[in-house]
């Protein structure tokens, strides 16, 4: 399955990736499924200052460790960190992915994802990755929630 590049077929995923769990390895396992069987799935994890500016805290595990704990992953054949001014735009013009693949909390970024590809008449397919069965320790805020729990007491 070759990319209109004549080469391996990239998707492009990213992330904020604090305290990496089978929710985030389930989503990049579907992610590099999208791209089909010789797929490369690049990673992008978000800087420090930008989930800090997006989410109003900083991520507990600083962005080299969260980069290379996501490149440590088998599924992952690069895990790069992102501009320190955001732009999806730019991400796409630099990378040229053949599929994005977003998180299923990541509407409005999709939004904006399908409207550059649709204005600039790319052959990207954008897929939204749906949410796994509901586990305990699905996402990070839930672990960072168990963890207060465990230490109040």
């Amino acid at each position: 399955m070759a990319s209109k590049h004549g080469k391996k077929k990239i998707v492009l995923a990213s992330g904020v990736f604090d305290l990496l769990h089978l929710g985030h390895v389930k989503f990049l396992e579907e992610a590099k499924k999208a791209g089909g069987k010789d797929a490369e799935l690049l990673v992008i994890i978000a800087r420090d200052s930008t989930v800090e500016k997006n989410k109003g805290r900083k991520p507990i595990m600083p962005e080299n460790q969260r980069r290379a704990l996501v490149e440590s992953l088998k599924v992952v054949d690069e895990a790069v960190l992102g501009f320190e001014d955001f732009d999806v735009d730019d991400v796409i013009k630099r990378i040229k992915p053949d599929v994005i693949a977003l998180g299923y909390d990541q509407a409005g970024m999709e939004k904006r994802v399908q409207e550059y590809v649709n204005k600039h008449k790319l052959n990207t397919a954008v897929i939204c990755i749906g949410k796994f069965e509901e586990d305990a320790l699905d996402s990070s805020s839930k672990i960072r929630q168990k963890i207060i729990e465990k230490f109040i007491r």
